[in-house]
């Protein structure tokens, strides 16, 4: 298991203060997607660099010389996998999930607990863990969410208005 500390990244898919299942029947965990945008090479490097030792220690532990055809690899491009997503431009992408709640904590280190204040759209650093897992069939390397950092607010992803957007506007036709 390898831990790493992202650079600065937007979050979606937040579900960080409740447990959530992707689908039917799945257990309920927090997760959470990174977007990280590619000029952020010291992050992209890091996980890279995580990912080949996990691949390595893989293959030398199986006594295998390449990755079986369908062994998953988190580190996704955002350009050819959400190329209709502008969330995701220019970045690259992994998901992130745990059954323990992470931690989430502002700029000054402080906890964030009013659900509303880090949200599909805000701006942060995540703690991870890369692992190998093999289970079920299913082979690859999972990311273990550890912790979050809010640095700063973003637009919020996954559409929706405010009370105030619907109607602060005298410009009603009531």
């Amino acid at each position: 298991m390898a831990k790493v500390v992202t650079g600065k990244v937007r979050f979606s898919y937040a579900h960080v203060f409740t447990p959530h299942a992707i689908e039917e029947g799945q257990e309920p965990k927090y997760s959470v997607s990174i977007i990280i945008p590619k000029k952020d090479k010291k992050t992209i490097a890091k996980i890279r660099e995580e990912i080949e030792k996990l691949t390595k220690e893989f293959l030398q532990a199986k006594g295998l010389t390449k990755l079986p055809a369908k062994f998953y690899i988190p580190l996704r491009d955002g350009d050819e996998e959400r190329e209709d997503d502008p969330a995701y431009a220019n970045s690259m992408f992994l998901g992130a999930s745990s059954k323990r709640k992470p931690q989430i904590v502002d700029d000054s280190v402080q906890p964030i607990i009013d659900s509303d204040e880090f949200y599909s759209g805000c701006y942060g650093r995540a703690s991870i863990n890369l692992f190998l897992f093999d289970k079920a069939g299913n082979k690859g390397i999972g990311v273990g969410l550890n912790n979050l950092q809010k640095l700063e607010d973003g637009e919020r992803l996954g559409g929706g208005s405010t009370a105030e957007e619907d109607f602060g506007s005298e410009d009603s036709d009531w």
